[in-house]
């Protein structure tokens, strides 16, 4: 039961916060550990951080009394301070990019009651001329399912609040907290406020862009790899005549080696192995800074010719217990194709064990 008494609310808020101050910490690891597992079953989004808190004690009442306590006492109702401070245990995932937001929030509004939603986003995009924080929060509760489950009974009637914002989101809410006397500034500072955080937001929609755009390039190199097999023998013609293609690399004929056109080609030969985006980037710059016009049909044209070679290798040197992962096997198949320009490509130990080797099987 409420009452109108703040002094009475406070000290009976102040006395339930130390009572079940252990409990509110076990509520929050499992509220965030249960979060974490169902994010993590979403395939398609990127979760940068998710982390909890349970809020300060003398917060809460300050809370209350900023936003609630005015119009409850001047409509005569009955109030206990516990009831109006929803974060009281507060979760925030950080994810990478903004259409993720509303992937995470249907996940896990699957799985919870809805207390209420309040979305920040839509309010700033919804209003003209409107720049500042964006985020979505989300006051919960377990649902009726979960609450019946032993390892949730005894925090069944904790409600938490989610906060869902991305990267740029979560940097702009830190920055804009350090901002004093927001509301006293003059005009000139706001209007830098302003232009600060309509950069930030143009930050958000950029990288959501560069996203989009490299998985299109990705998407379009699936299905290229017979034009990089038509451009591998031109390679080889030109080989077997002592030239080089990319003397003369023409567009659209000799296309120049990049990351997306690598990790085709390595799929090609390593259709099982991951291949990480950094490592691809970093290995593909290596290549061509070794040799800056290199093709991509002149690097498929070096795995295919010495890749078999490679294989024989990959066996003996695997009968010492050690293992040649595909960036290892590409690097030996390149320093074959081309010993001079590749040799730097090959630490002294694995080049000369590696010619030691080729001249054996000369032997």
């Amino acid at each position: 039961m409420g009452s109108l008494d703040f002094d009475a609310e406070k000290s009976s808020f102040r006395e339930f916060y130390n009572e079940n101050f252990e409990s509110l910490q076990a509520a929050l690891s499992s509220f965030r550990t249960l979060i974490e597992s169902l994010v993590q079953a979403k395939s398609d989004v990127a979760v940068s951080s998710v982390e909890g808190r349970i809020k300060d004690r003398e917060e809460c009442i300050s809370k209350f009394t900023r936003k609630y306590r005015t119009a409850l006492e001047a409509s005569k109702t009955p109030y206990t301070i516990r009831d109006k401070i929803t974060d009281l245990i507060g979760i925030r995932i950080v994810c990478l990019y903004e259409d993720e937001v509303e992937r995470i929030k249907a996940a896990i509004l699957e799985e919870f009651e809805v207390i209420e939603i309040t979305d920040k986003i839509s309010q700033v995009e919804g209003t003209e001329g409107s720049f500042g924080y964006k985020g979505l929060h989300i006051d919960l509760k377990l649902n009726e399912t979960r609450k019946g489950m032993a390892e949730y009974r005894l925090y069944a009637e904790y409600p938490f609040e989610l906060q869902i914002r991305t990267v740029i989101q979560d940097s702009w809410s830190i920055l804009d907290h350090k901002i004093k006397y927001k509301k006293s500034i003059p005009n000139s500072l706001k209007r830098r406020i302003n232009t600060l955080a309509a950069l930030f937001e143009l930050a958000d929609r950029e990288f959501r862009a560069i996203r989009d755009a490299t998985r299109i390039e990705l998407e379009q190199t699936e299905e290229i790899y017979p034009q990089i097999e038509a451009e591998t023998k031109d390679a080889e013609v030109s080989a077997s005549d002592g030239g080089d293609p990319e003397q003369a690399v023409q567009p659209g004929r000799y296309a120049p080696l990049n990351a997306f056109f690598f990790l085709r080609i390595a799929q090609h030969f390593f259709p099982k192995f991951e291949f990480e985006s950094h490592k691809v980037d970093g290995f593909t710059q290596e290549i061509i800074s070794l040799k800056p016009n290199i093709s991509r049909g002149k690097f498929n044209f070096y795995l295919r010719e010495k890749f078999s070679t490679i294989k024989q290798y990959q066996e003996e040197f695997e009968k010492s217990g050690e293992r040649m992962n595909p960036f290892t096997m590409m690097r030996h198949c390149l320093y074959a194709g081309d010993k001079e320009v590749f040799s730097a490509i090959l630490t002294d130990t694995a080049r000369d064990r590696f010619d030691k080797w080729l001249n054996d099987q000369k032997k």
